[in-house]
This record gives C-alpha cells, structure tokens and sequence, in this order.
C-alpha cells in the first residue's frame, strides 16, 4: 500500500504571525455583533488577525449572526457541552488553524477588545506564554462585596495551587501562545479558568498578568443564577481543582484534623482513667481509636492520590505529543465551517468529520 508523504512548503524570511481571537458561545445573538464590533482587526507586531467563533448547541442565531459580523470561522458543537468543552474545543481548532498566538474573550462583551494589544505584550516580547487580563475585581461595581470576597480568596488558593501571582484568576480575558496552548487539557466540565492557570503553573508555561478594563454589564451571568448559586459552585471548583493537583496536601491536611480531635479526645479519657473515674468513659478511648484509623486511611488516600497526580502529568504529556502529531499530519480541526466568507477549510461537521478523524481522500486512515 503506498503511503502518502506529507510535505510542508519552503519559507524563507521572518514567518507571518497568526492571531486567531477565538468567542465561545450558547445563544449569544443580542450580544455577539457588539462583541464583535470591538475587536480589532489589525494589531501591532502581528500579520493576520482572525475571529472564531464556538457555537456551543445555540438554539438561536448566534451562527448566522456571527457570520454576518465577519467572523472567519466556526466551531459548531451538536448539542451544548458547557463553557469548559466549548473553550477547549475552540483552543484545538485554533491550533489546526495555524495560530500562532490565540485570545479566549467572553461573547457577552464584558471585555473591552481594545485592550487585546496590551494581553499581547507580554507574549510576542517572548516574557510569557499566557497572559491573563486583570478586571481589578475590586472596583467593579455590579459585584456584590461576597462576591469581591469570593474572588479575592479564589484567586489566593489558585495562586498557592500553581504557584503563579495572577490576580484575577476567574477573568476568561486571556492570550495564549502556540506552546501554552497545545499544553491546555481542561478536565472540568463547568469551567476552564481556575484549571488552565494550575496546569500552566505545574507544566513549563510562564504566566503572566496585565490589566485590563471591562464594559458596562449586559445581562446576568448564565452559569451562576444568583449570587449563593455562584459562591457554591466555585468553592465547590475551587476545593474539587486543588484536591485535584495537590491531593497529598488536601488529605494530609485532612487527616491531621481528624488525627487531632482523636488525640483531644482520647487526652479526656486519660484525664479521667489517671482520676480514678475511667470506667464510665470507655466511650471516648472507643471513639479516638476509630478517629485514628480514619486519619491514617485519609493520609493513605494522599499517597493514592499524589501518585495519581503524578501520573496524570504523564498522560498530559502524552496528550500534548499526541497533539503535535496530528498538527504535523494535518488532521483537520473538528466541528469546522466556514465562517463570512470561504477560508479553504473543509467543513467537518455532520456526515463531513472523516477529515477530522485523519480520513485521507483515498479514504483510508493517515499512517504514521
């Protein structure tokens, strides 16, 4: 059987820079042409300027709006996997797409696209790989001051998970380079923010932070109904992301609580035992023992875990290789269509995804 050979045309001179502005989106029709109307077409030090948008199952017209705004391609999801998939599906088709430097924005317009140059600086002055756009939570008005609360110690937890000094560690406003991003791999399915800034902390991606200013609110947030909806579901983030990336520090730090209310209490029973009254408090003694056994299998839970920590580095990698052999193949990006106009990229959604899976027009798989 013959094998095709794949080969790559000659450049010569600088390479071009390739900025693709990637907008995840779910029923986003009201707000996208503004959205869209401040972004830039044309930024210093970069040659091309591209906008992508992922339509993530809108049961409106965000594709055909987003279309008639001059967006150059589209992600369309069958049916709606959540912010997290629809971000990371967004990060591979870019990567397939060619770019060199990708920026997430919000499709709601929260951001001010005119700071986009500024996420930039950093990253094409080779001082970073990621930059992530500071709201200075702060001072935002419609934030409630539980809420400004809850981002303040957010944001301290994942500095301490990642080691990193990002301040606004929940702001989708964020630059990726081609490295950083091909090392992306969000395992949540509500949210990739807090995930993607551990991950580049634990892998060799320098981050960086500028700051960046926010348009005038447009309507609620639909991942969080209300205020307590959203203090729930990131402390519940929050916790579930740090357990993930540091499990021996979580049940350690969990089984020397345990460990210590079992001491307290058996330090009682022996206080009355050296009294002469220890008979009526065999309870205690019975109730410290079992306190000791849980502390002692939650540390061995954070054993477990650390292992799996580290072999979940492995995968990662693994993932990341596996990655750059499918962009060396060309395998086309998944869930593809032509945006405004045609960009010589096949459609691969529908009966359409053989070129996304590596079908070759001979119809056989890419062989290595």
């Amino acid at each position: 059987m013959k094998h095709r050979r794949l080969t790559r045309p000659l450049r010569y001179g600088p390479a071009r820079m390739k900025l693709i502005i990637q907008i995840p989106c779910f029923d986003e029709e009201q707000t996208l042409p503004d959205t869209l109307g401040d972004l830039p077409r044309e930024i210093p030090g970069v040659d091309e300027v591209e906008w992508l948008v992922i339509d993530d199952g809108s049961t409106d017209r965000t594709v055909e709006v987003a279309r008639a705004g001059g967006v150059d391609h589209v992600v369309r999801l069958t049916n709606n996997r959540g912010l997290a998939a629809a971000f990371q599906a967004g990060l591979d088709a870019c990567l397939k797409l060619g770019a060199d430097v990708i920026v997430n924005t919000d499709a709601d317009n929260q951001y001010n696209g005119g700071d986009i140059p500024r996420l930039l600086e950093p990253i094409l002055a080779g001082h970073a790989d990621m930059v992530i756009g500071d709201r200075g939570t702060d001072q935002i008005e419609h934030f409630s001051p539980l809420k400004k609360r809850l981002q303040r110690w957010g944001s301290a937890v994942v500095r301490r998970a990642s080691g990193t000094g990002v301040p606004d560690s929940t702001s989708g406003f964020r630059a990726y380079n081609r490295e950083a991003a091909l090392q992306m791999q969000v395992v949540s399915t509500f949210t990739y923010t807090l995930e993607t800034i551990i991950q580049a902390g634990k892998m060799l991606v320098a981050v960086d932070h500028v700051p960046i200013r926010t348009n005038a609110k447009t309507r609620d947030s639909r991942l969080f109904p209300s205020t307590w909806a959203y203090v729930r579901r990131n402390a519940v983030s929050i916790f579930r992301i740090y357990a993930l990336y540091e499990p021996l520090r979580v049940f350690v730090a969990a089984a020397a609580v345990v460990a210590l209310v079992g001491a307290v209490i058996w330090v009682r029973f022996l206080w009355f035992f050296f009294s002469g009254e220890g008979e009526g408090h065999i309870q205690s003694l019975i109730l410290g023992s079992t306190l000791f056994v849980v502390a002692v299998q939650l540390a061995a839970l954070g054993v477990v875990g650390d292992i799996l920590a580290g072999t979940r580095v492995l995968q990662q990698r693994v993932l990341e290789r596996v990655r750059r052999v499918e962009l060396h193949l060309g395998v086309e990006p998944s869930h593809y269509e032509p945006g405004a106009r045609p960009t010589g990229q096949k459609p691969t959604t529908g009966a359409r995804a053989g070129p996304a899976t590596g079908k070759t027009e001979e119809r056989e798989a890419l062989k290595l």
